[in-house]
């Protein structure tokens, strides 16, 4: 069995891979990771849902 997500579930995995190495390279107490990774974790996925309304506007 392989594992095969969708395009919205690679983008949310990389999101939030991505935004536990944000928090931890760039701030150094404990409390302002957790909330600078959970910032850069909304901001990923609220720039998917924009773009991806964006591509649909365009291609219409």
């Amino acid at each position: 069995m392989t594992f095969s997500p969708s395009h919205f579930t690679a983008v949310l995995l990389f999101a939030l891979f991505a935004s536990i190495v944000f928090g931890i390279t760039q701030r150094s107490e404990t409390r302002a990771q957790i909330r600078y990774g959970l910032y850069c974790f909304s901001l990923f996925v609220l720039g998917t849902i924009v773009a991806s309304w964006l591509m649909w506007w365009i291609h219409r």
